[in-house]
């Protein structure tokens, strides 16, 4: 090792002048894993001990390691990421807390609560710039005396306090502002800005700007977002078809039998939750 720091060039050495930050990535998505790790790899000073494909495993591996940051996707089957930050501050644990840095794919109301309590966040697909912030506030963390464990129990709290989920939703259509039961949407689309939601009675424009919006204030245990483009109602999916490249479609329970595609992302889950 001490021969390897003297060869180094001059740039290397300064950058490993103070200890390098140990991490962990932890993603159920393997492309998802490979990219971060690719481009934290980038980074002289940061130092990759462990990787994990999911909550338990992860576990394990920074009870094993103690790494200083964890790059913690939210989503993930079996125990997710938030699931797994709850059995860190386990006090039964006794594993060292280490600093965390979410990734998600488009969990607005988590992303601002992220923000809220200082926690950082990377959103899917990682951009090299905004990981590169990342990786100073973390350093800033480092070098700060202030455990992680407390604003990582603020946020518990804040997630914990999600806003009320919506009973009732506004449709526009034919010039006429309705009413539609949230249980009975189907599904929601968007299209050049514009979301449509679909029941079986009623098809309209909605009030809100942005899927991420309308998702916030649904039953996430109901509500499935399949595609970027589309947000699903599981208890409304018709019929699974088969379509090319081991991907599936979502035939809808609507008046048209409307054909969701899922997108390959979601296509993993799609298999756990209907055992496919």
């Amino acid at each position: 090792m001490k021969e390897s720091t003297k060869s180094a060039p001059a740039t290397t050495a300064a950058s490993m002048s103070t200890p390098p930050i140990t991490a962990v990535v932890i993603d159920d998505e393997p492309l998802g894993l490979q990219e971060l790790s690719f481009l934290l790899r980038a980074h002289p000073d940061v130092q990759i001990v462990a990787e994990a494909r999911n909550g338990i495993e992860a576990y394990h591996v920074i009870k094993e390691h103690e790494p200083d940051v964890i790059f913690l996707d939210v989503a993930m089957p079996g125990q997710d990421g938030l699931g797994l930050v709850r059995k860190l501050l386990d006090k039964k644990s006794k594993v060292r807390i280490p600093h965390i840095v979410f990734v998600t794919a488009y969990d607005q109301y988590a992303v601002q609560a992220f923000e809220l309590n200082a926690i950082d966040y990377l959103l899917k697909p990682v951009d090299k710039e905004r990981l590169a912030k990342s990786l100073q506030r973390v350093r800033r963390l480092l070098d700060t005396p202030v455990s992680p464990a407390s604003p990582l129990e603020e946020l518990l709290r804040t997630l914990n306090v999600r806003p009320a989920q919506q009973s009732k939703l506004l449709v526009r259509s034919n010039n006429r502002l309705l009413l539609l039961d949230s249980a009975d949407l189907i599904f929601a689309s968007i299209e050049d800005g514009l979301i449509t939601l679909v029941s079986k009675d009623l098809e309209g424009e909605s009030n809100y700007r942005t899927i991420e919006e309308l998702q916030a204030n649904l039953d996430p245990n109901t509500f499935w977002r399949v595609h970027r483009s589309y947000l699903v109602n599981i208890n409304q999916i018709k019929e699974v078809v088969p379509w090319f490249k081991s991907s599936y479609q979502l035939r809808m329970a609507d008046r048209k039998n409307t054909e969701i595609p899922v997108s390959r992302a979601q296509t993993r889950r799609l298999r756990e939750l209907l055992k496919l």
